[in-house]
């Protein structure tokens, strides 16, 4: 069942969202050649226990962590374990928040040690290169998809356009996993999709809030389950890529309550 927030709910998102926007931020500011998946799933607990949050992950159906974290060609509900940063790997950090009785979501993926790795051992300025446009792609795609969160609008505008900026560029957008609605609920109605046609789905409603989420990968979008039983990697070993933001439908367009504009 698809849920109209009221504002002041949307308030209260909003201020969970900014929660979850400086947690995200704060652990890839953090991120660096040698810390372990681990330790940045610990920092980001801590945040958002600070600010007088919870984290939503933590209990949700059995997951035991804070965040989800992916490496390269981890997709989506990455464990956060013992694995070691290295310079120039992909991250995906993918948290949430609870607060006041709401949810919000939020990823983004980096490269660790930013745009200044090169010449490492086995990573080349060439390969830094494909790594940074690949997310550059991602990120113009989840600000195209916000964009089309407008009243009268349907999830299949939103959809569509994730897709066209991704395959547009050579990429593949997942057809396994979908982003969707959210509020008193992680997971709440409507699923929304990385693929799908203009024109089409459900209506958007002003209150509506949702947790728009690009998901694709370098190669072929097949999946594969890693032995944790959690973590989604790429089937081929290719490059795997997310970003999400949680978003209300305004009246007079869309309004994003993750804030990410200092995340590059």
């Amino acid at each position: 069942m698809i849920t109209i927030k009221t504002d002041e709910e949307i308030e209260i998102m909003a201020t969970g969202g900014k929660i979850a926007a400086q947690a995200l931020r704060e652990v890839i500011g953090e991120a660096h050649a040698g810390m372990t998946l681990r330790q940045l799933d610990r920092l980001a607990g801590q945040k958002i226990l600070a600010a007088g949050a919870v984290p939503s992950f933590k209990g949700f159906e059995g997951y035991k962590f804070s965040t989800c974290l992916n490496l390269n060609e981890g997709v989506v509900h990455g464990i956060p374990n013992g694995r070691i940063l290295k310079n120039g790997d992909l991250l995906s950090v993918d948290l949430g928040v609870y607060y006041r009785g709401f949810h919000s979501d939020i990823s983004w993926t980096v490269v660790v040690g930013g745009k200044t790795v090169a010449n490492e051992s086995e990573f080349s300025k060439e390969d830094l290169s494909k790594r940074l446009s690949f997310l550059a792609v991602g990120r113009e795609a989840l600000n195209s998809a916000i964009g089309q969160c407008k009243v009268g609008n349907r999830v299949g505008d939103v959809s569509s356009v994730i897709q066209q900026t991704i395959e547009s560029h050579g990429y593949n957008v997942v057809r396994d996993l979908v982003g969707h609605g959210i509020g008193r609920e992680l997971h709440e109605d409507p699923a929304i999709p990385c693929f799908g046609n203009k024109g089409s789905g459900l209506h958007l409603k002003e209150g509506m809030t949702l947790a728009i989420e690009v998901i694709y990968t370098e190669g072929s979008f097949n999946l594969a389950v890693e032995k944790d039983g959690w973590t989604i990697r790429t089937l081929d070993g290719k490059l795997g890529g997310l970003f999400e933001q949680t978003v209300t439908i305004g009246s007079g367009g869309p309004i994003v309550l993750t804030n990410t504009l200092d995340i590059c």
